[in-house]
């Protein structure tokens, strides 16, 4: 007991407290992304000198109301550098992982919200040809999003429409493919794409056809993984 008590306190030692993690991911998106740097700047100072200025010119001798005005200004500064850093780790989470293998994947296993089923496992994929068919079921329907070439990816996506149906027939099918084209949808705007599509289901409805789709086999295979974009922004904890 002494041992495994001895060991879980190491482990927990090591791992970074939320101040290091911002710091870690401040360091990675700046790395990435040098505007970032002067865009954090300017979200922490903006709040603050507008502050600075509102007691200079309101309250120029109320020593109290610099002090509060201050302390408000560095709580915003503060408030809306975590939302430009949330921002810009995304947006570098998103290159890093861009035209990889299974990238849409990770996008919708980690990012989709609310009552949304998916996997960051393709429902059908092509080894030769690294074309991926993901699946999402949420109160649009079912969304097949797709990744790789345009032409071929069609008979994986027609594969599945098929079975598919024959499960789930009076279900909405949806698809989107993901790419740079004019017709497709880039990776950082996948999240977007799905949650424009209009809404027909409810929730007891999605989780029921989540498990009557989830006994159809599918050619899954391991695919590269890549960086997951919520692994590399801070977590809600850090943020408060």
């Amino acid at each position: 007991m002494a041992k495994s008590t001895s060991s879980g306190t190491n482990e927990a030692a090591k791992e970074p407290g939320r101040i290091a993690q911002i710091r870690q991911v401040t360091k990675m998106t700046v790395k990435h992304d040098a505007a970032s740097r002067w865009i954090f700047l300017a979200a922490f100072l903006l709040p603050v000198i507008v502050a600075i200025v509102l007691a200079a010119t309101l309250y120029l001798s109320n020593w109290l109301m610099w002090i509060l005005l201050l302390i408000v200004g560095v709580l915003l500064g503060l408030l809306f550098f975590m939302f430009a850093l949330n921002w810009r780790a995304e947006k570098v989470a998103f290159q890093q992982i861009d035209g990889r293998t299974g990238a849409a994947g990770q996008v919708l296993n980690s990012q989709l919200r609310g009552a949304w089923v998916a996997s960051d496992m393709p429902v059908a994929f092509n080894p030769k040809t690294q074309d991926c068919v993901f699946r999402a079921i949420g109160k649009p329907g079912i969304v097949f999003v797709t990744e790789g070439h345009p032409e071929s990816v069609k008979r994986l996506l027609a594969d599945e429409r098929r079975k598919t149906q024959r499960v789930a027939p009076n279900v909405p099918i949806h698809h989107v493919h993901v790419g740079s084209g004019s017709d497709e949808v880039k990776l950082g705007g996948l999240r977007r794409a799905l949650g424009k599509l209009p809404g027909s289901l409810t929730k007891p409805e999605i989780q029921a056809i989540a498990n009557r789709l989830s006994s159809l086999k599918t050619n899954q295979m391991p695919i590269p993984k890549g960086i997951d974009p919520m692994r590399v922004r801070p977590s809600r904890k850090a943020m408060r």
